[in-house]
């Protein structure tokens, strides 16, 4: 079993940045990808960025430029760097995890079994 435990969001105004980080634990001697998703009030989850078990990133193109998802292997912690934010960016953003090898990119929200508590990110005008 995966936990992951986020922090880091915030209120910052339009142009503003923020760094999201998810510490992850429980999957010594096994593969895991990884995600990070977000969620408005009446909307689906959306993938924003995701990372699969050999390190290689995707990017929604709908932050493409914006946000950079990186990790820490040292650290167990996966992170998102969320720059030139915008009113729209606004949403509870929550990272995501599930055991597997192989080349992904941003998966269906239910295929990552374990997810973090989320934390908001609010962007003003």
């Amino acid at each position: 079993q995966i936990r992951l435990v986020q922090s880091g969001g915030g209120s910052v105004q339009t142009g503003g940045s923020l760094r999201l980080s998810c510490a992850a634990s429980g999957y010594t001697y096994r593969s895991v990808y990884m995600a990070w998703f977000r969620q408005s009030p009446g909307k689906e989850r959306e993938g924003v960025a995701a990372i699969d078990s050999y390190g290689a990133t995707t990017v929604a193109d709908s932050v493409q430029g914006r946000f950079t998802i990186s990790q820490d292997n040292a650290k167990n912690t996966l992170y998102l760097q969320l720059n030139n934010l915008k009113p729209e960016d606004t949403a509870m953003y929550y990272c995501a995890a599930d055991f597997g090898t192989g080349r992904y990119g941003i998966k269906r929200a239910y295929e990552y079994r374990y997810w973090g508590q989320g934390t908001q990110v609010t962007v003003s005008s």
